[in-house]
Formats: structure tokens, C-alpha cells, sequence
């Protein structure tokens, strides 16, 4: 393993260590440069701030997303955002414990649950953004694109804190169920539709009223 990165490593382990033992706003950069046996300089260099430790990779999952989605084509976009979400749920799952610790301290420390907060929005902008090229170029068109984004994250998000929670062992059927839900916000729900068949007859349509309506009552459902 590269230098940088045993460091990184290295720092991101010492961080969640004291932030476990100490707190997280008794714990300051300077003592987990010093638990990770490297300069304050070093650590800032990696990071930039003790924030970027507990979320040292929510850039370059965006980064990854943005050039994803980029690349996708129009009418492709809406199934590369569900594949995109799967990807960073995926991230997280590899995390385990350490995921985990930051879902601790983010729901006890507020500055990390705004700071988390902000990364959603973040998830969402960059969806609607990509999907308004799939959609029709009007306000319907945008609207469908923020509301499926914000489904796409927020069926995401429910599914990780039940994980992370301890809800669950096994979330990856959770998810792909609550990711198949937004797609209705684009196609819509299935609707039940009614033939009416018209037709031409000489019998008069005395005759015809009740044999219609003994057709159309064994045609429609049966309740239980």
C-alpha cells in the first residue's frame, strides 16, 4: 500500500478512535495527528479539516457520480441514478463498523448531522441536474426530475439507517424493493382500465339492459 495512503488510513482510524473516547469536539486535530504518529500539517494536508475525517470520501463519490452520469445517455439516466445509489450504498456496507461509528456520531454531534445533511442535498442536486436531460423540457418535466431524485435518496438513506442501525443484516433486498418505488413518479402507477365495446344489433334495447348487466357483474372482481 502507497505511503499517503497507509497515512490516510492511519488518520481516519486515530479520528474515530478519539472521537469514540473523547468526544467529538474535545478531540482536536493536533491529537489525532498525534495518534497517527504523524504532523498536524500532515493531517490537514490529507483532510483539511476534522469534518473531511468522518466523511473523508464524500467528494469523490460525487465525483464519481457526476462523471457516471455524465456519461450516461439521456433516456439512461433515471436507471444510472438507482445504479449510482446502489454503488454508494455499496461503499458504506464495505465500511461496517466504521460506517457505523459515523452514524453514532453524526446523530449526537450536530455540526457532523449538518454537515451530512448538507452532502444529501448535494446528492440531490447532482441527480436532478442529470435527470432533467431525460425528462420533457417543462416545469412538469423538472418537477418529476427533483421528485425522483429525492425518492432515489431518500429510499437510500432509510434503507442505510436500518442497517446502520442495526435493523437488519442483510439490507440489499430492502433496497433494491425501496428503489423500484420512485420509478412510479416517472411512469406512474398501473391503472385499471375499463373495454367498452359498441356494437350494432336488431334486438331492442329493452332486451339488451339486463343481459349487459349480467355481463359486466361476472367480469368484475369478486371480493373476498
Amino acid at each position: 500500500m502507497p505511503a499517503s495512503e497507509t497515512t490516510r488510513e492511519r488518520l481516519m482510524s486515530a479520528a474515530f478512535a478519539l472521537f469514540e473516547e473523547r468526544g467529538y469536539e474535545a478531540a482536536s486535530v493536533e491529537d489525532i495527528a498525534a495518534r497517527a504518529g504523524v504532523g498536524r500539517t500532515t493531517a490537514f494536508r490529507q483532510f483539511g479539516s476534522k469534518e473531511a475525517l468522518i466523511f473523508p470520501d464524500h467528494r469523490a463519490l460525487l465525483r464519481r457520480a457526476d462523471a457516471r452520469l455524465s456519461a450516461a445517455s439521456a433516456e439512461a439516466i433515471p436507471a444510472e441514478v438507482i445504479s449510482v445509489a446502489t454503488s454508494v450504498f455499496d461503499h458504506y456496507l464495505a465500511e461496517g463498523d466504521r460506517a457505523r461509528a459515523r452514524y453514532r456520531l453524526t446523530t449526537s454531534v450536530p455540526v457532523l448531522r449538518d454537515f451530512e445533511t448538507t452532502t444529501v442535498s448535494r446528492y440531490v442536486r447532482l441527480f436532478s441536474a442529470h435527470l432533467d436531460r431525460a425528462m420533457p423540457d417543462d416545469w412538469n418535466g423538472s418537477l418529476r426530475a427533483e421528485m425522483f431524485a429525492n425518492a432515489v435518496v431518500t429510499a437510500h438513506n432509510h434503507v442505510l439507517r436500518r442497517w446502520l442501525r442495526g435493523d437488519t443484516d442483510d439490507p440489499k433486498p430492502d433496497l433494491m424493493e425501496a428503489l423500484a418505488l420512485p420509478w412510479t413518479i416517472l411512469h406512474g402507477t398501473p391503472k385499471v382500465q375499463t373495454a367498452v365495446i359498441v356494437m350494432t344489433t336488431d334486438e331492442p334495447i329493452e332486451s339488451l339492459g339486463p343481459r349487459l348487466r349480467t355481463v359486466i357483474a361476472d367480469a368484475a372482481p369478486k371480493r373476498p
